[in-house]
């Protein structure tokens, strides 16, 4: 059985996406801001109000909270990409759970957006353009590395339902739109991913063939310019669903998403003389998709249930103690 922190990168990694086909020669919808998306009487879960708070398992962090500032709102804010310095945040925003992916595709607000730190507080968040005006795109699940995305995404052109793309930063702009190609995308069968710093080694989840179960984390490194074939990290793959990988810059912890006790939780595996150790949970109840700055903060994603129904996401920050 599929989880909740499934429902929003299922439209981006697993879906079909039969209505996409039909739609690709449509004109892009006028873009909107967030709160202008949001459905009427839409109202914003708090912690107080949350009946399923995240669970910290580790002593090394405070209590998750909301991030403070203009990222979270009533709508769903999920899979959030922190660049090490700690001041840019890309995150996976639709302002109702419950519309489905094809009617996203035209809402002119679901996608990629950025957040930037100023005056100490998280500033209102732009939305990441990573298509042509005249052409249709529904996209997730950022990576940036230096001056390159590497990103999720529906759209013509795609050599399955969900194809994984890049994209380069010039003059401030996102643009040279690019299929990472059928060796990854159709072989490897990539998902959601994460690159060393020293840009060698990829890490992704994949439900490719080989798997203990569900996805699986794989990793293929970059040999003369082409990435080899994919070799799949026993040490921390699972018969549950084991994906959505961040490495730390020092490649020395590979954080992830894993089931415990039926919701997501963020696990993180220790590499020692090469070789990764036991995972360990470090905060379970509906949170997933781990992402760390240089100082050791951990972001995550939260999901607001109700009545057994998702009915929101935001990002989560538990800040790592001073040691």
């Amino acid at each position: 059985m599929r989880t909740m922190y499934v429902v929003l990168c299922a439209i981006l990694l697993a879906c079909a996406f039969p209505a996409c086909g039909a739609q690709q020669e449509q004109a892009a919808p006028a873009m909107r801001t967030r709160a202008e998306a949001l459905p009427a009487g839409a109202v914003k879960v708090s912690q107080s109000t949350d009946a399923h708070p995240p669970i910290l398992h580790s002593d090394e962090f405070d209590q998750p909270a909301p991030l403070a500032g203009a990222v979270n709102t009533a709508g769903a804010e999920d899979s959030a990409f922190i660049l090490p310095d700690g001041r840019t945040i890309y995150f996976f925003f639709t302002p109702d759970v419950g519309i489905p992916p094809e009617k996203q595709l035209l809402d002119g607000v679901t996608g990629i957006w950025v957040s930037r730190k100023g005056a100490g507080a998280w500033q209102q968040a732009e939305r990441v353009v990573l298509q042509d005006s005249n052409q249709l795109a529904l996209d997730g699940a950022a990576f940036v590395q230096g001056d390159k995305m590497w990103f999720a995404s529906a759209r013509q052109g795609n050599l399955r339902g969900v194809d994984m793309w890049t994209a380069t930063l010039k003059d401030g702009r996102w643009s040279g739109f690019t299929n990472a190609g059928e060796k990854l995308n159709l072989e490897y069968e990539i998902g959601e991913m994460h690159i060393t710093a020293d840009g060698k080694t990829m890490y992704f989840h994949s439900p490719r063939a080989g798997g203990q179960g569900g996805y699986d984390i794989w990793l293929t490194s970059l040999k003369d310019g082409r990435w080899q074939q994919p070799v799949n990290v026993t040490e921390v793959n699972s018969g549950e669903t084991d994906g959505w990988p961040f490495l730390t810059q020092d490649g020395n912890e590979l954080w992830f998403t894993r089931t415990y006790m039926g919701t997501p939780a963020v696990y993180r595996a220790k590499k020692t003389d090469g070789q990764w150790g036991q995972p360990e949970l470090i905060v379970s109840q509906f949170a997933g998709e781990p992402s760390l700055d240089n100082d050791g903060n951990l972001y995550i994603t939260h999901h607001f249930f109700k009545d057994n129904k998702m009915i929101e996401a935001d990002i989560y920050m538990a800040p790592r103690k001073t040691r």
